[in-house]
């Protein structure tokens, strides 16, 4: 187990101090990962800037990727952050905990999401030729695919750095995967 502290707003630098102003006025507080990535004085603006990028996924397509990434991943932090954003997009918990399995009954398009968000993940971008086909039948571009990838990364950077510092959850923690009937 780390002993990585949360950084506090007086423990970061100044451009962090504003961020985490912002943050707290967005949110109504800074989420621990967040304030980890401020220990770097770059960090957490760069990757703040990649998160919020433009993409051609919509905010629920978003969490179903975040979701399916974070299960192969094991990250508890971003797993309990996205069940909640996931419920604030309209999931219910039955669907997240199906999305986190990647997949998703529920949607067609969204289970060919799932299933390469998943593929992607856990063969580290060697996707399956047969999942990336049937995202593209699905009725997703190419492009797409790419900012599918984009995503993937992007929600692998906050894993690893949960899974490395193990600052502790401020959300709802996510009930473990293994216990649902899916």
């Amino acid at each position: 187990m780390s002993t990585f502290n949360v950084p506090t707003r007086e423990e970061v630098s100044a451009n962090n101090q504003a961020i985490f102003d912002n943050l707290n006025k967005a949110l109504g507080f800074v989420p621990n990962l967040y304030a980890t990535y401020a220990h770097s004085d770059t960090a957490l603006e760069n990757y703040l800037n990649f998160s919020n990028a433009k993409t051609s996924l919509s905010a629920k397509e978003k969490e179903v990727v975040n979701l399916a990434v974070s299960q192969v991943n094991e990250c508890i932090y971003c797993l309990s952050a996205h069940t909640a954003i996931g419920k604030m997009n309209g999931f219910t918990d039955e669907q997240i905990l199906e999305l986190r399995a990647g997949s998703a009954s529920f949607d067609a398009k969204l289970d060919a999401l799932a299933k390469l968000a998943k593929n992607v993940t856990e063969n580290r971008g060697r996707a399956d030729q047969q999942v990336v086909e049937n995202f593209l039948a699905a009725g997703y571009t190419k492009g797409s695919l790419i900012d599918t990838i984009v995503l993937v990364g992007d929600k692998t950077i906050s894993n690893y750095i949960h899974s490395t510092t193990q600052v502790p959850v401020d959300f709802p923690v996510a009930q473990p995967l293994e216990t649902t009937t899916i």
